[in-house]
């Protein structure tokens, strides 16, 4: 598997990178990639499906000068920047075993990410709900999946040393919400994970036996994405 170390300076080229590697993943041979990112700045990126006005406190956001935008994948929505490491995972499904089953699916991922924080004296970490990773109860990954006919993307977040209190101000309650937060805000349900950012990059690295560098990075399709898509408006607030 290759892996990519890249952060865009734009938020909508960040996101059209997972799908232009889920795309490539689809075309090419090899077990797929593993790419890791963290934005300097501050963005709020809604679920395919999430509706701005219900998962986002706008007036906030636009006070603060935080973009919306949205992603191809589903799950819930999640405020971007600084402390937030971003992974992407684009694999061959059968090559790797993925399971068809979406909790299954999961698991098997989200089972694998297990193996890096134990490794970092993280024991505690769990899986829960259906997408989550949790310490002692408290959130600190959300993950998401995209799939095609022969690949999938799992992708999500790893709140590090994330500012819990901007989360609070620029998103509302979810609309869905597993059972195990028991209706708590945003600052008693999140938390950080205290291992460094450049441990868990390394760990993931080695669970998924990422070593080679993906040199031939899919510049042009992240730019027609984000032309045709994420730099939108007509897509990123169309529910």
């Amino acid at each position: 598997m290759k892996y990519l170390d890249l952060t865009f300076s734009d938020p909508a080229s960040n996101l059209a990178c997972d799908e232009a590697l889920l795309e490539r993943c689809e075309n090419s041979e090899g077990d797929g990639f593993l790419r890791l990112w963290e934005p300097d700045h501050h963005f709020v990126v809604v679920g395919y499906s999430n509706k701005v006005s219900t998962e986002v406190n706008v007036t906030a956001c636009d006070a603060k000068g935080i973009p919306i935008l949205r992603r191809f994948s589903g799950g819930g929505t999640v405020l971007q920047g600084p402390g937030c490491l971003n992974y992407a995972l684009a694999v061959k499904s059968h090559a790797l075993g993925i399971p068809a089953d979406l909790t299954d699916s999961y698991r098997f991922v989200l089972g694998r990410h297990l193996n890096c924080f134990a490794a970092h004296g993280s024991e505690a970490v769990q899986v829960q709900g259906i997408s989550d990773l949790a310490l002692e109860g408290r959130k600190f990954s959300g993950n998401a999946q995209h799939r095609k006919r022969l690949c999938s993307l799992f992708h999500g977040t790893i709140l590090y040393r994330f500012d819990l209190s901007l989360i609070e101000s620029c998103l509302s309650m979810p609309s869905k919400q597993p059972a195990y937060r028991h209706g708590r805000s945003h600052g008693a349900f999140l938390c950080n994970l205290k291992i460094a950012a450049d441990d868990i990059r390394r760990a993931l690295r080695r669970e998924w036996g990422a070593e080679e560098k993906l040199r031939e990075i899919p510049f042009e399709r992240i730019k027609v994405l984000v032309r045709e898509r994420y730099a939108r408006n007509e897509w990123n607030l169309k529910y």
